[in-house]
């Protein structure tokens, strides 16, 4: 199997991608048509321009279709994380990563801060659902049948076993009716008992059956090369194989017996799991297999992250935060930080909008008011050059405006503001990128923007330990 590393946001061409995944022109077409129908894969014009882009603009994206051997175009991913299509395993690694070509590592720990950010969802993601179709994501099948092993072990069934004189607890109703009795002073006296204890059926067959799909699991994963990305131990619980269950119909026969007399959540989801996984019965190798795990939208993640990091406390109430002076009176102390945010009137209405602004993240510390704007851009920010990839106008307006939305609060209660963009480096130490500046909103009194280059390697270490990064880091 084909596995390769591919950067989210470059430009390749299809003569680049044929090179990369080492296949004929017909496949790489059908794979460029099938990750395109599930959004994770772009074209755009091919020009000098795009090619030096570090974003997609949606102007620049192309609905056209994809012919044999053309040169028009450059396609260009919009996802990170783990896809196998067709037999190929293309592991897409974060568009900040320019200074390496395979980072295995770094991909490790962005798998393991996509797995703590998905673990908020309860679900199983069994099918890549997009508006347009779906297909079964046999990835994240797998994944959550390896997860579910190693967190509560292999399924089984208990039964009840009789025994003479064994060391479960004692079954009076056998024992008074099945075992001979002495009577000394009319009190009854029993040589054997009976006993009662529930052990594990080891030749269950669903027992078996899990045996044999994680075991099948595991050697589908090993063979890809993704044992390691997930930081799974490998997996060898029998040699028995699928066939030996029985056909298709008569396992997904089973299951469902079993379904409906097993009322145990995680027994249900186990079977369910497995039932999905026989009915739809494919393996990573097959052509028409496309498995996903990871997003297309990798800028939330890093806006969670800073948030987590950072401390956000846009959701706290008034009365819990630390003020440099007490509550003013005119301040409702169980009214949350995001609430003060003006909303528009409409006079004609006579009513209020709902939608306002909405600040990516706010942190206070005991004097100063943070106002952070995480941003997923490579900004090329270097002296004499005209900065490229940088956050637009509509980023730097807004960021004085949250300033100003909570000017009085921050007046009142003796706050010293401060205002940061927050990027993401490949580098190991934050950056200190000066500031970006509007004269006409500066003149207003409104604090200019500084801007910080944070190591996504430390901002990962902190999120998925759950710590907070310290702010004297940031020099502000």
């Amino acid at each position: 199997m084909i596995s390769k590393f591919l950067r989210e946001q470059k430009r390749y061409t299809q003569e680049e991608l044929c090179d990369i995944l080492e296949c004929s022109q017909e496949k790489i077409i059908s794979i460029i048509r099938k990750l395109k129908e599930y959004g994770i894969l772009k074209a755009v014009k091919a020009s000098d321009l795009q090619r030096d882009m570090t974003d997609l603009v949606d102007e620049d994206i192309e609905v056209a279709d994809v012919e044999f051997g053309e040169n028009e175009y450059f396609y260009v991913f919009t996802f990170v994380g783990i896809i196998v299509v067709a037999g190929c395993v293309l592991k897409c690694y974060p568009k900040y990563l320019l200074s390496v070509q395979e980072p295995k590592q770094e991909l490790q720990q962005v798998i393991r801060v996509l797995e703590k950010y998905n673990s908020k969802e309860q679900i199983i993601r069994m099918f890549n659902d997009t508006s347009e179709s779906s297909s079964f994501n046999l990835l994240a099948v797998l994944l959550f049948l390896i997860h579910d092993y190693y967190e509560n072990d292999v399924y089984s069934n208990t039964e009840d076993i009789i025994e003479s004189n064994g060391s479960g607890e004692i079954f009076w109703d056998k024992t008074i009716n099945e075992t001979f009795t002495l009577l000394s002073n009319n009190r009854p006296y029993y040589i054997d008992i009976k006993t009662k204890k529930r052990v594990n059926d080891d030749f269950d067959y669903f027992k078996r059956l899990h045996e044999c799909i994680l075991t099948k699991a595991s050697n589908e994963l090993k063979e890809a090369d993704l044992l390691d990305f997930f930081e799974i131990t490998e997996i060898d619980l029998t040699d028995e194989e699928l066939t030996e269950f029985g056909d298709k119909e008569y396992i997904l026969y089973r299951i469902e017996n079993e379904l409906s007399t097993q009322y145990n959540t995680r027994k249900q989801l186990v079977l369910k799991t497995m039932y999905a996984y026989i009915d739809r019965s494919g393996n990573i190798y097959d052509l028409d297999c496309l498995s996903l795990f990871g997003t297309n939208n990798y800028k939330h993640v890093w806006e969670c992250i800073c948030a987590e990091i950072l401390d956000n406390q846009l959701d706290k109430t008034l009365g819990t935060l630390k003020l440099p002076i007490p509550l003013k009176p005119e301040y409702k102390s169980n009214a949350k930080l995001i609430e003060l945010i003006e909303k528009p009137l409409w006079t004609s209405a006579e009513r209020t909008a709902n939608d306002t602004l909405i600040p990516d993240l706010i942190t206070l510390t005991k004097e100063q008011f943070i106002i952070f704007d995480a941003k997923y851009y490579n900004a090329m920010l270097i002296k004499g050059k005209v900065p490229k990839g940088q956050p637009g106008i509509e980023s730097i307006t807004k960021q004085y405006l949250y300033q100003l939305a909570y000017q009085k609060f921050i007046d009142d209660h003796g706050f010293q503001v401060k205002n940061c963009f927050l990027l993401p480096t490949e580098k190991s130490e934050v950056e200190n990128k000066g500031e970006v500046s509007l004269d006409m909103l500066s003149s207003l009194g409104l604090k200019n923007i500084k801007v910080r280059f944070i190591p996504a390697t430390i901002a990962y270490e902190h999120f998925i330990s759950g710590r907070k990064l310290d702010l004297n880091l940031l020099c502000l």
